[in-house]
């Protein structure tokens, strides 16, 4: 067996685990919704989406990472670079879309820290 067909194969596990990430993940979210809805515990709409949300983006980030190995396997053409770099581009743009749906903020911007109030000195 040769290396590019290893590769490939590879490629080929990767996407398989990218679907099998979303699949979980949506049933998950399906049966933590319903759990959560019977047991009349809130919040159900938003834990709901924000499970689901989390699923999908790691499901595109291997999915991502499939199509990066899975061309770099076969001889890299002007075209499947091309076609690579446009797959990734709307992946990336839907995960950032993901990302601020589910958090309220841009991937890039950090998450803001509460701001701790400085230790103060009994002074007797």
């Amino acid at each position: 067996m040769e290396l590019g067909s290893i590769i490939e194969m590879v490629g080929e596990a990767v996407d398989v685990l990218g679907v099998v990430a979303i699949v979980i993940g949506v049933l998950y979210a399906i049966v933590d919704a319903a759990v959560r809805g019977l047991r009349r515990v809130s919040p159900v709409y938003t834990r709901f989406r924000r499970v689901l949300g989390r699923a999908i983006l790691l499901g595109l980030e291997l999915l991502v990472a499939a199509d990066i190995i899975k061309t770099v396997a076969v001889t890299p053409t002007l075209d499947s670079v091309a076609v690579l770099a446009v797959i990734v581009l709307i992946r990336t743009f839907l995960s950032w879309s993901l990302e601020l749906e589910i958090s309220g903020r841009w991937p890039w911007h950090k998450r803001e820290e509460p701001i701790e109030e400085p230790a103060t000195a009994d002074v007797a």
